[in-house]
């Protein structure tokens, strides 16, 4: 249900087309939340069929014209009534994290180049985000909106250097790595597993592997 959320919002702040909403979409709320021109547009169809949003009359009406939107009583209640909801964390699911579990049984070929790269990308969104940050929030911009916006970006700057930190992190546990299974794709042999698998070396009494 977060996309409708995301559009009412936009659409309260300022009253937009498909358009319109899908270049703001780019610029900022897709930073962390992000929607296709496709996906906007069935949203927006679906909105003002629900009674949430409108079209506006347009002032001189031509063949073609975009159509602005605007909220209605309707759509600022719903909106109120999910931002004052109470929601869970959702928990983590990242692919480069599982890869790298699974780099333990069959090796870590390709592994390293990866992280590099990833961390490559985040240092440039640190660096977006940062530049964003010195440019809309000088000093003395204290209003609620402009805290609360600023408070989003710190968000976004706090999680990219979190990820530019741990992968660093990650390349000198590579760089430390010895030649072994992990490193090499080899299975490990029977002696090898009884250090994870009690069951086979110690009547199931030994140590698992982390979950």
């Amino acid at each position: 249900m977060s996309l409708p959320h995301a559009i009412l919002t936009a659409l309260l702040e300022k009253p937009s087309s498909g358009l319109e909403l899908t270049r703001r979409f780019d610029k900022s709320i897709g930073y962390f939340w992000s929607a296709t021109h496709q996906q906007i547009y069935r949203e927006l169809g679906k909105l003002e069929a629900d009674g949430l949003i409108r079209a506006l009359p347009a002032e001189q009406p031509a063949r073609g014209q975009k159509k602005s939107y605007e909220v209605l009583p309707a759509g600022r209640a719903e909106l109120e009534r999910w931002t004052s909801a109470t929601q869970d964390p959702k928990p983590m699911r990242d692919t480069l994290l599982l890869r790298l579990r699974a780099a333990a049984v069959v090796g870590t070929a390709g592994i390293e180049a990866d992280l590099r790269r990833h961390r490559e990308l985040h240092e440039r969104q640190l660096a977006e985000y940062r530049e964003i940050e010195q440019r809309d929030f000088p000093p003395g911009r204290d209003s609620p909106q402009d805290r609360l916006h600023h408070l989003i970006l710190r968000a976004g700057i706090d999680l990219e250097t979190f990820w530019t930190q741990w992968l660093a992190h990650a390349l000198e546990e590579f760089a430390a790595l010895p030649d072994g299974p992990a490193a090499s794709g080899r299975a490990p042999d029977s002696a090898d597993a009884g250090v994870t698998d009690g069951a086979a070396s110690n009547g199931g009494a030994g140590t698992t592997p982390p979950r």
